[in-house]
């Protein structure tokens, strides 16, 4: 759904930060801000369930427009601004998918619940792979970042266009996000430190949106 780990902000590192990272604690943290990142968005979907259809299209296209500004400033990506900023996208975006979320619950809500347990195993095994890789796997989150911002511009484009996205579009969405959750496990493993704690969670939040709604978009065929 984003391009957010085109760029990290690990240029520029606190004179006080620590030279070694405790990796537990690191992927406990990030972990963390997922989660509550993913409640925010399950708040923002109950919420917005009666939403008109053409307010909770531009709800979302905000918070994406929130998520691609914070590929061009640092500040929103780390610290506590970077936090609140996950947070407001996550709310927005549960408030833009909350109609149709409430939609297919009414219709069919087994294919929430298979979509949402295929996710967690997605991301469970993902980030096993990710951790257990001993090669460092970070070349190649630039390269998989542009394909799925690729994917989502043209998914954005059928959506505009009145069109439902193809399932072939869908299933090169779910293995890219898959594969950036290797990624992102892998150099977290590698090479994170608490700086990149904000700008990790990010991306995997928004990596496991996009699988989620990739195997709804399938299992609702």
């Amino acid at each position: 759904m984003s391009d957010y780990e085109i760029q990290s902000p690990r240029a520029s590192h606190s004179p006080f930060e620590s030279t070694q990272t405790d990796v537990g604690a690191l992927l406990g943290q990030v972990m963390f801000l997922v989660a509550v990142a993913i409640g925010f968005l399950a708040a923002g979907s109950y919420i917005g369930r009666d939403l008109a259809d053409g307010t909770a299209t531009i709800l979302f296209f905000i918070g994406f427009g929130m998520l691609m500004g914070a590929n061009f400033v640092d500040r929103l990506r780390v610290g506590m601004l970077g936090v609140i900023w996950l947070y407001v996208v996550a709310l927005l975006w549960g408030l833009g998918l909350g109609p149709a979320l409430n939609q297919i619950a009414t219709v069919d809500p087994d294919v929430i619940t298979t979509a949402a347990a295929g996710t967690a195993l997605a991301t469970v095994g993902a980030g096993a792979i990710g951790f257990l890789v001993s090669k460092d796997l970070s070349p190649w989150m630039r390269p998989l970042s542009f394909v799925i911002l690729g994917a989502v511009a043209v998914g954005f484009v059928l959506l505009l266009l009145g069109t439902s996205a193809p399932p072939f579009l869908s299933v090169i969405i779910l293995i890219v996000s898959t594969l950036l959750i290797v990624v992102d496990f892998n150099y977290l493993r590698k090479h994170g430190t608490e700086r990149d704690a904000v700008w990790l969670a990010t991306g995997i939040f928004v990596s496991i949106i996009n699988i989620f709604l990739s195997l709804l978009n399938l299992l609702g065929r």
